[in-house]
This record gives structure tokens, C-alpha cells and sequence, in this order.
């Protein structure tokens, strides 16, 4: 006889502000900052659960989330015939008028959506990080392992350790404590020159979950934040264990891109990790079509180069139109259009820009709807783009905010 399977609700975490990504996040949510062309950040941690068969999702948004509300609403469509959905739940103030005070307290304050679906298991991932995961097997583990919670850790070398959340686990996998940015991170039983990294990815057994976050909600010195108290009243009480993402076997992935897993959380990140998609061997393979990530797919036209416009190593959206101008080494979201004798290098170019005849961009982002007048630059001069107001990163990346228009 068949076993039943467990019911588990998938909540994602997608109430996050991302001031690093600013101007990016001026107008929305991080988790719907585009990314790759067609995506949305939050479309690779919805594929990897639907792929994985965790179709009751939960996303909890609060910040500038009407972008991201559409998207779900738009996009993540899927039959409702056994139950499936993907829905967005907005900060509701059902425990009285505030808004959420932390990722702990999202959920706490959407403790209805336990009592509503009862699961057995609650998988709680956040929603702005690219990476492939058959998150199914990482609930294998959680049940085999017998605790309350298990956190996804990767691995990282020692020395770059120190800018994450960091896992001390035993060889048995069982957290002996959890360490926010250590200035020593410890190393690992079978790699001391590595160190487990928190993907900020959790799965609970429902009740232990539960009773965390009551006692968390009571506790006036708590930050109310998953990675921050959370997790550690479980690793306090011998209740947590690490699951290693290298173990992770997704379909059609390589050796070369297995256990990849990148923040963009950053201007740098972001930029960094489409520079990737676009080189002749990328890390990461948005191609892999057993484990695809699914997004909606804008309703136009193929790309079109007239008058000798050409791309190289590039990736070039539906509805682009190249007229005589030069891209390499870019990624251009769907509807862009570039001028003759403009050239575009090492750029991410989103939705409805608009780039004018002769103008110049190097090393930069422009937001959806940017206007680049005729002979117009962008990312030759940073100085020159800081004294214009724009915003230049650490690492020399200049991003043009939306519907700005750039003069000559």
C-alpha cells in the first residue's frame, strides 16, 4: 500500500526593502527586481518549489509589493484542481495595528495559513537569491534527521565566511550553534579550510514551528527575525540540523554549476551575476530545460537586428529592436530599442529603454522605461555620472533609475 505523502505549506519570504539594490528597489519589491531578461528574482525560489511538487505557497509581502502582487497574480497561475496556488499575502495587521516586524513575526502574524491548510511540515525560503534546488530532497532529510528544523547551508571558504550567517554543525549534521558574520569562522568536520554559509532556507516540523513563534512573539528582547532568533532557540535546544546543499542533485545540472547559489543583493552581485549568463560557459545555465525556471513570458515579437546591428555574447529579450547599433556582453530585457551606431558593453539594459543614435554605455543598469538621448553617455565617466545624480557602486557600476531621462 502506498504511504501518504506529508502535506507541507511553502511560505516565502518576499517583504524585504533591498536598500542595496537601490535605485532598483525605488519602486518595488527586491524580490521583483528583474533578473536574466524575462525573470523576476522570486521566479527562481517559486520554480524550485513547484518544480519539486510544493504547490501550496504562501509569499509574504509588505514593502512596495504592487509589482510583485501582480507578477504572482499574472504568472504564477497553476491549477487549482488539487489545490495548487501560489498566492501573495500582504502585511493583514491581524494581531492588531502594526506591520511586520520582522520575517519571524511575517509568519507569526500569518499564523492563518496554518490553521487553514494544517500541514505536517512548513518550508520557509526567502525570495531574491538564484540558485537551482529539488527542495524535496532537502525535506527528505529534515524528516530522516528527527529534529524540529533544518537549515540549508552551502559551502564556503573560511576566509569569505565571514559576510554570512555561519553553521556549526557536527558530523552528524546537528547544529551546535549559529553564528551571524563571525570574525573566526569554524570550519567543517570534513573540510576545516570551508565553512557552512546559511541560505537563509529553513523546513520546521509544523508544531515545533509553531511553538517558536508564540515564544518568540512574548519575548520583548527578540528582533522577531528567522535567521537572527529563530533559528537559534531551536540550535539552543538541540533541535536543528544542516542540510548540505552540495548533496543536492537537481536535473540537468552540471558539475560546473551544481550547488550554485548566488546573493544579489547587491549592485555589484547583481551586475556580477548577469555578466555570467552572458559569458561562453556560464556558471550558472538558465538553458536546463529538466529544471526550468518559469516566469511569464512577454507576449512579443522575436528580437530584430536591422541597418547591421549585431550582439555578441549577449542576451537579447522579445521585441528588442537593434537598428545599426552594437551590443556586447549585455543582457537586454523585452522591448528595448537601440539606435544606430550606439553601443552598448557589459550592461543590463530592462524593459522599454529606450537607447538614442551614437550614444555610449559601458558597465552599467538601466532601469525599465530609461530614455538615453542621441550621443548621450552612461558609465564612460563615473564621476562624471555621480555629479549627475546617478548612482555608481563600489565596484564602478553605474545605474540610471526608471523612466530617467538621460541627456546628452
Amino acid at each position: 500500500m502506498a504511504t501518504s505523502r506529508p502535506k507541507v505549506l511553502a511560505i516565502v519570504l518576499a517583504g524585504g526593502e533591498g536598500k542595496r539594490l537601490m535605485p532598483l528597489t525605488m519602486d518595488r519589491a527586491k524580490p521583483a527586481v528583474p533578473f536574466g531578461g524575462t525573470y523576476r528574482l522570486i521566479d527562481f525560489v517559486l520554480s524550485n518549489l513547484a518544480n519539486a511538487g510544493m504547490r501550496q505557497i504562501a509569499v509574504l509581502t509588505q514593502y512596495k509589493s504592487h509589482s510583485l502582487d501582480k507578477h504572482i497574480s499574472v504568472t504564477w497561475r497553476m491549477s487549482t484542481l488539487l489545490g495548487n496556488y501560489v498566492t501573495p499575502v500582504p502585511a493583514q495587521q491581524r494581531l492588531g495595528p502594526r506591520w511586520y516586524q520582522g520575517s519571524a513575526d511575517a509568519i507569526f502574524q500569518s499564523m492563518n495559513l496554518f490553521v487553514d491548510e494544517a500541514p505536517d511540515y512548513v518550508v520557509v525560503f526567502g525570495a531574491d537569491n538564484i540558485y537551482r534546488m529539488d527542495v524535496e530532497q532537502m525535506l527528505d532529510a529534515h524528516i530522516a534527521g528527527g529534529l524540529g528544523c533544518t537549515v540549508a547551508g552551502i559551502r564556503v571558504p573560511r576566509e569569505q565566511a565571514t559576510e554570512f550567517g555561519v553553521i556549526d554543525a557536527a558530523a552528524d549534521h546537528k547544529i551546535k550553534e549559529f553564528l551571524e558574520k563571525p570574525a573566526d569562522p569554524p570550519g567543517l568536520p570534513d573540510d576545516p579550510n570551508a565553512s557552512f554559509a546559511s541560505m537563509g532556507n529553513y523546513i520546521f516540523t509544523c508544531d515545533a514551528l509553531v511553538e517558536a513563534l508564540y515564544a518568540d512573539a512574548e519575548n520583548l528582547d527578540s528582533r522577531h527575525d528567522m535567521g537572527g532568533d529563530i533559528i537559534p532557540s531551536f540550535v539552543s535546544q538541540g533541535e536543528a540540523q544542516v542540510y548540505d546543499f552540495t548533496s543536492n542533485e537537481v536535473p540537468g545540472v552540471k558539475d560546473r554549476d551544481k550547488a550554485y547559489w548566488r546573493d544579489v543583493g547587491s549592485i555589484d552581485a547583481y551586475h556580477e551575476a548577469h555578466m555570467d549568463l552572458v559569458s561562453v560557459d556560464p556558471v550558472f545555465n538558465l538553458y536546463n530545460n529538466e529544471w526550468p525556471i518559469w516566469s511569464n513570458m512577454a507576449q512579443l515579437p522575436g528580437a530584430k537586428f536591422t541597418l547591421a546591428g549585431t550582439a555578441t555574447d549577449s542576451i537579447v529579450s522579445p521585441g528588442c529592436i537593434i537598428s545599426g547599433g552594437r551590443i556586447d556582453d549585455c543582457v537586454l530585457s523585452p522591448n528595448v530599442r537601440v539606435a544606430n551606431r550606439a553601443t552598448i558593453s557589459q550592461s543590463v539594459i530592462l524593459q522599454n529603454a529606450r537607447i538614442g543614435e551614437g550614444a555610449v554605455i559601458e558597465r552599467a543598469i538601466l532601469d525599465k522605461n530609461v530614455l538615453v538621448e542621441p550621443g548621450a553617455t552612461i558609465g564612460v565617466d563615473v564621476d562624471a555620472d555621480r555629479a549627475r545624480g546617478y548612482t555608481v557602486s563600489a565596484g564602478g557600476i553605474t545605474v540610471v533609475g526608471k523612466g530617467i531621462t538621460v541627456r546628452a
